[in-house]
């Protein structure tokens, strides 16, 4: 029966890999719903400052911030890079990384070298194994994003764009559609385009809006559009978290079935050796008693 005993040592095994997979399932579900609530919560705050931009830039024409305003003879270009730190989330990560790598020969072939800043180990992984300059890094934030963490990495990129050394700057990450559904998309940040900074149809009035500035309207203005910057950088990471957690769910989903599926057809298996072992036994027992 030394063929049964590997069987069952398989099985075993599988057994022990099927109880991790479906602990990592549970954990994911459960950080899936406090990442959707968090991406969710902050949608809110990123609706209001756009809004608010939309109604500045329509009462202060004659000014344009630095992120409106187009580079089209700069020799670069920027991408930030948004991934996970961590694997075991199906095909999430190489999806959003082949479209980095189209964004990036489109640029290439365009004549415009390529500035990264990667946010997520396997982005940064990947960035230095294809040699592109990772001119800032952020790993590490755990399941909860911090804004204080994000801003220094990414600073670097709207300083540049806003010197003029970068002709645009784009941000890739995964979108949140449902539990079943991300998608990744590589999206164009900087120069702002005109439908970012338009008011939605709820906030809409006949007329022109008008504020009361401190210290005065071009102040305001220059530190709005930097915060609508970094809430749109915030909203996709937060965004790429929730996609994280419910890709791993699937995926671990998807393991815990094939584990049992595996479990089934060895126990299978081991039954008919076991069988065809004792048809074996008796047919020497028949055959030596017949023999007497």
């Amino acid at each position: 029966m030394a063929a049964g005993k590997e069987i069952r040592g398989k099985i075993k095994s599988v057994e022990n890999t099927k109880k991790i997979t479906k602990a990592m399932e549970m954990v994911a579900a459960s950080k899936m719903r406090k990442a959707q609530e968090r991406m969710q919560a902050a949608r809110p705050y990123s609706e209001k400052i756009r809004t608010i931009a939309a109604h500045l830039a329509a009462a202060n024409p004659e000014y344009r911030h630095p992120f409106m305003v187009k580079h089209d003879d700069a020799k670069a270009a920027g991408v930030i890079v948004v991934t996970t730190d961590k694997g075991l989330c199906g095909g999430m990560n190489t999806n959003v990384l082949r479209a980095v790598t189209n964004k990036l020969s489109e640029l290439q072939q365009n004549g415009k070298a390529v500035r990264a800043v990667a946010i997520g180990g396997k982005g940064l992984g990947f960035l230095n194994r294809i040699g592109a300059p990772v001119v800032a890094e952020v790993t590490g934030l755990g399941d909860t994003p911090r804004l204080d963490a994000l801003i220094g990495p990414v600073k670097v990129l709207l300083d540049a764009y806003a010197a003029g050394e970068l002709s645009a700057v784009y941000l890739s990450y995964t979108k949140f559609i449902n539990t079943m559904r991300q998608e990744s998309v590589v999206e164009q940040l900087l120069p702002l385009p005109a439908e970012r900074l338009e008011a939605s149809d709820g906030t809409k009035r006949s007329g022109d809006w008008d504020y009361i500035y401190e210290p005065d309207a071009q102040t305001v203005i220059d530190e709005l559009l930097v915060r609508y910057v970094e809430s749109l950088i915030y909203q996709s990471v937060a965004d790429n978290m929730a996609s994280e957690q419910s890709a791993r769910m699937v995926a671990m989903k998807a393991a815990t079935d094939n584990a049992g599926n595996v479990i089934n057809e060895l126990k299978l298996v081991y039954n008919k050796t076991r069988q065809a072992a004792i048809t074996t036994e008796l047919s020497e027992i028949v055959a030596g008693a017949a023999a007497v």
